[in-house]
């Protein structure tokens, strides 16, 4: 029986469509009358969408951008990957089954020999130091503490081995508002030779540079977007990971945690009919 979490929200790409559909149906309208009206719009040739796209600052964005994504591809394929161990049946799932420190070592040998395919995984790794802790410690709140403990370890290692995206993702903006120095720079260049003779001249090339400037921060700033959104999300379906994780591991392990007094114990030993309710011990 595969471990599966119910959710009552309404998911997050239907809302965006929703939206999406609302505002276009509202703007676009509005966008196309005025455009038609407006005498003065400057058409978009094919030689202002060249300049617009394609230049130093706009080539090395473009690199910042699909390494990013790269990036997060791999961490997107990892997550896929990671959602596996919720079906390998790790834990057991059964009412009433109950786990004695006796079990752990046995049961931590199978988490184990589960999650050697495909592996390794932070749901494995995190039933493993539990059952180990439980194992020695025959606590159950310290094997819960070693849960909440590792959950906090791997939100921070996800965390911290995102700092490339996130250089990349501040590395994007930056290359933009250079190449706007860049062009106001080369606008003024040519403001102290200018002659009555070449006004017009002066103008043409001013205002060709302070639309390089312009359009390279424009272009930087609309890669931005894209990337921390998917930055945004991927973190996000990583949190939600671990915290699945957790939540897995609290209601099939730590729930089924089952240390026997020493005084039952010893009764155990003297009458071996004993029983403890409803509850049966997890098979090896």
């Amino acid at each position: 029986m595969a471990y599966q979490r119910t959710s009552r929200t309404v998911p997050e790409w239907s809302l965006l469509v929703l939206a999406l559909a609302l505002v276009g149906a509202i703007c676009f309208p509005l966008w196309q009358w005025t455009v038609a009206n407006d005498e003065n719009a400057t058409p978009l040739t094919a030689e202002r969408i060249a300049r617009m796209l394609l230049g130093p600052e706009q080539i090395a964005s473009y690199a910042c951008f699909v390494w990013a994504n790269l990036i997060l591809l791999t961490r997107w394929l990892a997550l896929r990957r990671e959602r596996r161990a919720f079906h390998l049946h790790l834990l057991p799932t059964e009412e009433g089954v109950r786990i004695l420190p006796e079990d752990a070592r046995p049961l931590q040998r199978r988490v184990s020999q589960l999650s050697e395919r495909g592996g390794p995984f932070v749901l494995s790794n995190m039933i493993r130091l539990a059952l180990s802790k439980f194992a020695v410690s025959r606590s159950t709140q310290d094997a819960s503490e070693t849960v909440r403990t590792q959950a906090e370890v791997e939100v921070g290692r996800l965390a911290a081995t995102m700092s490339t995206v996130h250089y990349l993702a501040w590395a994007i903006p930056a290359l933009g508002f250079v190449g706007t120095v860049r062009g106001i720079g080369l606008a003024l260049t040519v403001a102290p030779s200018i002659a009555d003779h070449s006004l017009q001249d002066f103008l043409n090339v001013t205002t060709r540079n302070l639309a390089v400037a312009f359009d390279t921060t424009l272009v930087a700033l609309l890669l931005s977007l894209v990337l921390m959104f998917l930055l945004h999300t991927i973190q996000r379906d990583e949190e939600k990971l671990v915290l699945d994780a957790q939540e897995y591991c609290l209601e099939n392990l730590i729930t089924r945690l089952y240390d026997l007094p020493e005084r039952t114990r010893e009764s155990t030993t003297t009458a071996p009919g004993a029983d403890f309710g409803l509850e049966k011990a997890w098979p090896m």
